[in-house]
């Protein structure tokens, strides 16, 4: 392949696509290893982790790239990868976050690195595949997509959790550079070329689309099982005396949900008891086990409640305004039925929350969290566009 020929610019975008969805986690664990690092050291600590990380992600793909010549091999990294990409759109593993690590430089360097080694098989792999061979394509779509992975990771992780359709591309291009792989193993590449060439388009697609409605179904029964096991939420009836006075406002740092606080505001003027009492609740999501596995504790810790209180500010201010005092909570976990739990501790007696948060794709009747909200929620639930 050469600079002027399509098949090279294709080949290129998906070695940057790849290492873009791929990257997520280890973006993730290059911001929290530096964060507890003095301001001036933070970003020397990134600089030299990821750079070193780069240099050895290079070597590692240009090795599996040699390796991937040999029978057999593709169609193992094939099945691999598919797996891989299923596992892109199963829901994370809500356990525990680990014990925090050390805060020096060379820690976080360390850290960096380690986690890169340990993490990168999958881009490893698929980034090999994408190449076809070519190290000049392999170099080139590494240098541009790793530093941008690196210098871009939080604006990364902010879009990937407002669209969550990019995970689900990303997972499907896997697919695609998947079956692309399968057919061009030695040991089918002649028969496939003789017998069956349209399969050099057909199984890419067949891998695209397997892989986004088996990760699907996972997720769908992943999730079904979690809310088999979840205690179930009691009613709690509102009282005459009581009505509505203690209510819990989702927020997310959506327009929806600043509506939905406007509307809690506007209720008290017709309730009988005008000081109710208003909890704000912001569920950060867990990050993945293998993120967990290098860095946790405080840093962790400091994350979720950096992000909750960006989440909470707009709706917090509103509420300021109006002279409402309110009382905060910012768990981690399922959205949905931790909504419920806490309203359920609390004593709320009315959940209000946004139709649609920033991930909610549009079209839907409802937005995910908020559907789970509604499933597991013993007191009533209103929705605001």
């Amino acid at each position: 392949m050469s600079f002027t020929s399509p098949e090279f610019w294709i080949a290129l975008m998906q070695i940057i696509g790849v290492n873009i969805v791929l990257s997520g986690d280890n973006a993730v664990v290059i911001a929290l290893a530096a964060r507890s690092l003095p301001a001036d050291q933070q970003k020397r600590a990134v600089a030299w982790g990821s750079g070193a990380a780069v240099v050895m992600r290079i070597a590692l793909t240009i090795v599996a790239v040699e390796l991937l010549r040999l029978p057999y091999l593709k169609l193992v990294g094939a099945a691999l990868l598919l797996w891989i990409a299923v596992q892109l759109l199963v829901p994370e593993d809500e356990g525990d976050e680990t014990e925090a690590r050390s805060s020096s430089m060379a820690s976080a360097i360390k850290t960096i690195l380690l986690a890169d080694l340990v993490m990168s098989l999958d881009n490893v792999i698929a980034v090999a595949a994408a190449a076809k061979g070519n190290t000049v394509l392999l170099i080139v779509g590494l240098a541009i997509s790793i530093p941008l992975v690196v210098f871009a990771s939080r604006l990364l992780l902010v879009l990937m959790d407002r669209f969550p359709i990019i995970i689900t591309l990303g997972a499907a291009l896997l697919g695609w550079v998947a079956g692309d792989m399968a057919v061009t193993d030695p040991v089918v590449k002649d028969w496939v070329d003789l017998n069956a060439p349209f399969l050099h388009w057909a199984a890419p697609l067949a891998g695209a689309i397997a892989v986004v409605a088996v990760g699907k179904w996972f997720a769908a029964r992943t999730l079904a099982q979690r809310a088999a096991e979840a205690p179930p939420v009691e009613a709690v009836p509102a009282s005459v005396t009581d009505e509505f006075r203690r209510v819990m406002l989702a927020a997310d740092g959506s327009p929806a949900a600043e509506n939905a606080a406007r509307r809690v505001i506007a209720l008290r003027q017709h309730l009988r008891h005008p000081d109710i009492q208003v909890h704000l609740i912001n569920v950060q999501r867990p990050l993945s086990g293998e993120v967990s596995n290098f860095v946790g504790g405080k840093p962790v810790e400091e994350y979720h409640r950096e992000r909750s209180n960006e989440a909470l500010a707009p709706v917090r201010a509103l509420f300021a305004a109006a002279g409402i005092s309110v009382q905060e909570h910012a768990p981690v976990g399922n959205p949905g039925p931790t909504i419920a739990r806490v309203a359920h501790e609390t004593g709320c007696h009315l959940i209000v929350m946004g139709t649609h948060g920033l991930g909610s794709r549009a079209g839907a009747v409802l937005g995910s969290v908020a559907q789970s909200t509604l499933e597991h929620a013993g007191v009533p639930v209103l929705m605001v566009k």
